[in-house]
């Protein structure tokens, strides 16, 4: 027995001697496994504590944990057996850049699996009605945070390898430049997708009216979004064209606020015209939908006495306030039927100076009412 270790110990590879290279996967074995164990006995026990909880962050943990690489892993438990071992001088500096590339890589690949999850919680959480607004922003933003995300990681490498990376940044710098400013309108577009992804001014399947047309957003495309108009066409924009210009959201409307006027003839009476406000106030607060806000006699008008009423709809449909307002036309008919009211319309009177003037006058009333 003791003539097979003094052999071990005497037999190298490489310069290491079969002993170590023999205690050093032993060790690797007992690590490994115990890792695994322990991250499925973490993993398990975080599982059935994020059933328990409504916060999404212990999710993301578990998810995080079970991205982990297992042939990393078994890098990371050869690398332990490693040092475990005296492999002497000319090793160590080579055991610690490979923990250094393990590490860099198993972090990568953990906050790439968090950078998914997390794109796909904040979809969920904003999109789970059943939009369909969710691919080219989340997948724009995640493409972008991963290539930040590995390009530090390899420069990162390269540097603790030995590389100087200060030429290759410079080159990578200039290189961006260039590349940005040849597709700058690319790159605008994919920007201005990224910022309707964050900010929100609008979604699919919400009513927007701008300087492209007024429809509704069936599509929000990484350079383009697609609205359908009301006549049935569809609206193509690029991104930065319609984020320059005011773009009004009508679903986010609380309620609306409807401003009309109308007029009655110079022949009402003054204390009809005086109870118009009246009338008009009763019949807004009769409507449940409506909230009235006010009813005052304008002005004179050229052939009228001129209205303005303001109410509010509590519902913003648009369906709902023309039925509405055609309720509350219907009643101004009725009750200005019921009290002898007479709406106006463009009527023109000629005064005619000399003989016969007033038969004239009398005609010429009568052509231009008609």
């Amino acid at each position: 027995m003791q003539e097979l270790i003094d052999w071990l110990h005497q037999t190298q590879i490489a310069g290491v001697s079969l002993f170590s290279i023999g205690l050093a996967l032993l060790i690797a074995v007992v690590a490994y496994t115990a890792m695994v164990l322990g991250l499925r006995f973490a993993a398990s026990r975080l599982r059935r504590f994020s059933k328990r909880t409504a916060t999404p962050m212990d999710d993301v943990v578990v998810n995080v944990l079970e991205s982990t690489n297992h042939w990393l892993l078994l890098v990371a438990a050869l690398l332990i057996g490693l040092d475990a071992a005296e492999l002497g001088p000319r090793w160590a500096a080579r055991v610690g850049q490979l923990w250094f590339i393990a590490i860099a890589l198993q972090l990568g690949l953990w906050t790439t699996r968090a950078i998914k999850v997390g794109v796909r919680n904040y979809e969920l959480r904003h999109h789970g009605n059943g939009s369909q607004q969710v691919s080219a922003s989340g997948t724009l933003l995640t493409w972008f945070l991963r290539t930040v995300l590995w390009a530090v990681i390899l420069l990162a490498v390269l540097s603790n390898l030995g590389v100087n990376i200060t030429a290759f940044v410079a080159s990578l710098g200039v290189g961006g430049i260039a590349v940005a400013l040849a597709v700058q309108n690319i790159l605008g577009d994919l920007f201005a997708s990224l910022s309707i992804a964050v900010d929100k001014p609008f979604e699919v399947g919400d009513f927007i009216s701008s300087d492209a047309g007024t429809g509704t957003v069936e599509y929000v495309g990484l350079k383009t979004t697609r609205i359908r108009a009301l006549s049935g066409e569809q609206i193509v924009v690029g991104n930065t064209e319609l984020l320059k210009q005011p773009v009004k959201n009508f679903r986010r409307m609380r309620e609306r606020r409807i401003a009309f006027k109308f007029g009655v003839t110079y022949g009402t009476e003054p204390a009809l015209a005086e109870a118009i406000p009246g009338i008009v106030k009763d019949l807004v607060e009769a409507d449940t939908l409506l909230r009235f806000d006010r009813a005052h006699f304008q002005g004179f008008g050229d052939s009228s006495l001129d209205y303005e009423v303001v109410y509010h709809v509590l519902d913003p449909a648009y369906n709902l306030y023309m039925d509405a307002q055609q309720r509350l036309n219907l009643g101004l008919l009725r009750a200005f039927a019921a009290k002898g009211i007479e709406f106006a319309f463009p009527t023109r009177t000629l005064y005619l100076a000399g003989a016969g003037s007033q038969e004239r006058e009398g005609e010429v009333r009568e052509a231009v009412s008609a």
